[in-house]
């Protein structure tokens, strides 16, 4: 087929031997099947961001590091070099979460390369050689639906054991390769302690596993799993290999506020007396 403009400068340089065929198009990019070093892989071409849902939420860009303090208040404007700082930060984050949840040992494509906002990574197969296909586009058993919800519930763990949360997982960016579920689409990916949302964030990916495998198996409906996992995270007992119930009873134990209160205006009483108390 025809070298796709964006490819070109990769395969002038030789990163890329041959575009094979386009694999698929969504809001945000455009995957090809490419040879990459006698290795067929994945092509995936970040598209403007004037030609995609650019997701610009607060939620997802709180706590993202920047190269230098011109890059921090260019995102502060809406100037156009602002606008490709803020384009770049947006790549670099599924880059760099893709690497460091592979080196984790989570289920995510491997990366290889990362060059003018084209990310070459692993292709994903089925049993047959096929593309694999989306979670979505399955019919699921009662129990194949048990068994990926419980494998992508250990991978939700590692992955916020490796400090990060997906954001958007969902079984539209779920792919099933020919050994199972395989997470993919990681440009809103957030660092967990260092995002105020994080804990809303992974009870809202495990929940969206809930309500889509609990088409398949009822049971699974009324589980906890995102409770659960943020409260060990939170005290320090989250590791890989936790065993997890499902379940969690939240607090009945009300705030005692008037003693908060009470505490606070001790503090500043006593911050004044020794601001104005005589020097002994």
């Amino acid at each position: 087929m025809k070298t796709p403009k964006p490819l070109a400068p990769l395969v002038e340089d030789g990163l890329i031997d041959e575009v094979l065929r386009p694999l698929k198009s969504g809001k945000e990019a455009a995957v090809y099947v490419v040879v990459s070093e006698g290795v067929v892989c994945c092509a995936k071409v970040y598209k403007e961001a004037n030609k995609r849902g650019f997701h610009t939420q607060a939620q997802y860009q709180e706590g993202r590091k920047t190269r230098s303090s011109r890059q921090a208040r260019a995102l502060q404007k809406n100037s156009r070099f602002g606008r490709q700082q803020q384009e770049e930060l947006w790549q670099n984050a599924e880059v760099d979460a893709l690497y460091k949840l592979a080196a984790a040992g989570v289920r995510v494509p491997q990366p290889y390369n990362f060059v003018s906002g084209v990310l070459l990574m692993e292709l994903l197969t089925d049993a047959d050689g096929n593309a694999a296909p989306r979670l979505n586009d399955l019919e699921l058993s009662h129990e194949q639906a048990l068994e990926y919800h419980a494998l992508l519930i250990r991978e939700v763990v590692k992955m916020l054991c490796a400090g990060i949360i997906h954001g958007d997982l969902s079984e539209y960016n779920i792919l099933v390769d020919s050994t199972g579920p395989v997470i993919i689409d990681l440009p809103q990916a957030v660092d967990a302690a260092a995002n105020n949302n994080a804990a809303r964030m992974l009870e809202r990916d495990v929940g969206n596993l809930a309500d889509y495998f609990g088409r398949f198996a009822p049971e699974l409906l009324t589980t906890r799993y995102g409770k659960e996992i943020w409260k060990l995270f939170e005290t320090g007992n989250l590791h890989p290999m936790v065993e997890l119930t499902g379940q969690f009873k939240d607090s009945d134990k009300r705030a005692d506020v008037g003693s908060v209160l009470r505490e606070i205006d001790d503090a500043r009483e006593e911050a004044l007396r020794r601001r104005f108390e005589p020097d002994l």
